[in-house]
């Protein structure tokens, strides 16, 4: 345990020093930040925008803003919340900005990504999967994707950042702009469409499976 605070903490030196080291012209320091944080970056963009080349576009963005206001960073949070915070806001902005868009083009939602690295719905690992099952899967799968496309960015955001990112009200609130009550009712919401949306294909994946235990 004390070996793990003393990582964390070792972490949060690296990256105040990082910070210190850009804030007096070294560039290479800056590299070693973005390095270290892209990843956790990219995961979340991609989870609110849907798609690599969106969330791509919001790690660079949201790296090249950090850079910009690095002198106005407060040394008394950590680099890695303060430059998540941007990603997300950036993130949010580009899915409304890409909503308002659509509506006025009259175009229809948005399709599924291709090259997607995670799978939003692994609910049931199975050890047989038959045809059948695999293209109950795929259907729920599409589905999930179709249910997250419809929540409100705010919605979307508040439930990729506490259900899969495991984030806390609180940093949920200051990424939104909200309180925490606020914020609470956010997430309760968006778990509440999602489970409307994919009732249907959990209740058909549970009978499926009922019958395959029977046969």
């Amino acid at each position: 345990m004390t070996r793990m605070k003393d990582s964390v903490e070792s972490a949060l030196d690296s990256d105040a020093m990082a910070v210190e080291r850009t804030l007096s012209g070294d560039r290479e320091a800056y590299r070693l930040l973005v390095e270290r944080h892209s990843g956790n970056l990219f995961r979340l963009a991609y989870r609110i925008t849907g798609n690599r080349h969106d969330a791509e576009e919001v790690v660079q963005e949201a790296f090249l803003r950090g850079y910009q206001k690095l002198g106005q960073f407060a040394s008394k949070s950590n680099f890695g919340t303060w430059v998540y915070r941007i990603a997300a806001n950036y993130a949010i902005d580009r899915v409304r900005q890409q909503r308002r868009e659509e509506a006025r083009n009259e175009k229809p939602a948005r399709d599924a990504a291709d090259g997607k690295d995670t799978d939003p719905v692994n609910f049931v690992r199975d050890e047989k999967p038959l045809p059948e099952r695999l293209m109950l899967n795929a259907e729920l799968r599409k589905k999930m994707e179709e249910a997250l496309q419809a929540l409100t960015p705010s919605e979307r955001t508040a439930f990729v950042m506490r259900h899969w990112e495991g984030c806390g009200i609180e940093e949920i609130a200051g990424v939104l702009n909200s309180n925490t009550g606020a914020t609470k009712n956010t997430v309760f919401r968006a778990v509440q469409k999602l489970r409307r949306a994919l009732e249907p294909f959990v209740t058909r994946r549970m009978e499926a499976r009922a019958m395959g235990q029977e046969g």
